[in-house]
């Protein structure tokens, strides 16, 4: 295991800012009493905080257990820029139409939402690519290590989370989800509704991983099997969800 580096650092600290950010904006939600699509004005930017703080905080995390040397710690840096550099403009987009009482997503109001709308596509993209690189960092550097199904799971999960993410992205972007409050929490519907799709998307950068970690952990001699099992029944239920989603009828 490396120490921290100054892409961890970096992380770590936008990470605790995104968290701390959702305080002022819960508060502030409780006096404004605005709704869009029957949902609070304020919940899309907390939710999007909340992610991103996850997001953030979980590639230092994958950066330093993944035992990368020294050598790459300027891609990593690079990496830690291009994750904050693009979540920082949507988290800042969403809070400023939040404000305004408008939609981010989906607006097509005029030239300059279309405009914003296609670059929080194209921030979202790069976003995810930034797991892409790191996996293609972690591999190359540990080239000559022993694999673990540890080491296997952080990059599988970075690969899935480029992958399925943007594949989801792009169905919800053409999407829009049904109206009013699902789920409790999330809002989600499980009909109709690419977001559960996205979140399994999006969260195979924690999920994939601990599976990695688990089997190494508990499964000893058939920590590969057991690896490769949970991740096809993952990528299973991203299939079902993505069909859940989409349908119509």
């Amino acid at each position: 295991m490396t120490s921290l580096n100054q892409a961890h650092k970096i992380l770590l600290i936008y990470g605790v800012v995104m968290v701390l950010a959702m305080i002022p904006t819960y508060i502030w939600s409780k006096f404004d009493s605005r709704t869009f699509r029957e949902v609070g004005v304020w919940v899309k930017p907390m939710k999007f905080m909340a992610a991103t703080a996850l997001f953030a905080i979980t590639t230092a995390w994958l950066m330093l257990i993944s035992g990368v040397s020294s050598e790459a710690d300027l891609s990593l840096t690079w990496i830690a820029i291009l994750i904050v550099s693009t979540s920082s403009f949507e988290v800042g987009y969403i809070t400023f139409q939040a404000i305004m009482g408008e939609a981010s997503h989906y607006n097509t109001s005029d030239l300059l939402h279309i405009v914003m709308s296609a670059l929080m596509g194209l921030f979202a993209v790069c976003l995810t690519a930034s797991q892409a690189i790191l996996a293609w960092v972690i591999w190359t550097h540990n080239s000559n290590s022993t694999s673990s199904a540890t080491l296997i799971g952080i990059t599988v999960g970075l690969i899935l989370t480029f992958v399925l993410a943007t594949v989801s992205g792009f169905l919800l972007g053409g999407n829009q989800p049904p109206q009013g409050t699902g789920l409790p929490i999330v809002g989600w519907h499980l009909y109709k509704d690419i977001r559960p799709s996205h979140f399994l998307g999006v969260h195979a950068q924690q999920f994939i991983p601990a599976f990695g970690l688990m089997a190494d952990r508990f499964l000893g001699d058939f920590a590969y099997a057991g690896f490769t099992a949970m991740t096809i029944g993952y990528f299973l239920a991203w299939i079902g969800l993505t069909w859940a989603g989409i349908v119509r009828g």
